[in-house]
């Protein structure tokens, strides 16, 4: 299966357990791999026979900066249903969401989650 591949994605978002997370926010980082046929669109070179990332961009941006969770796990889960309710173009999807600035008193480059979610026939 053929790969759409979002890296990097960073936001400022209020998602914690913590009152302070929900009140004073922080940067989270996503990575995003959508499972994805992309043989029709590799031979036609049209838009409308892949998965615009410019919109999957929209719904991971507004999940992050609008919506609020206290886990990042039910932020990633949240995503990935509603990309796949938008885009039947997609198969699998691979989500991870790191937290870089998460409150435990220690050095580290960042807390994550990652989930892997297949379509449901």
């Amino acid at each position: 299966m053929d790969k759409i591949l979002m890296k990097d994605l960073s936001f400022y978002g209020y998602h914690g357990v913590l009152p302070e997370e929900n009140k004073l926010g922080q940067k989270f980082m996503v990575d995003a791999v959508l499972h994805v046929d992309l043989e029709e669109a590799c031979n036609s070179d049209n838009v409308f026979d892949t998965v615009s990332y410019a919109e999957v961009y929209e719904i991971i941006q507004y999940h992050l900066t609008i919506k609020q969770y206290k886990l990042i796990e039910a932020l990633a889960e949240n995503i990935s249903k509603e990309i796949f309710q938008k885009h039947r173009k997609v198969q699998e999807i691979e989500i991870t969401i790191k937290k870089p600035e998460a409150p435990v008193n220690g050095i580290f480059d960042y807390f994550g989650v990652e989930i892997r979610r297949k379509r449901n026939a």
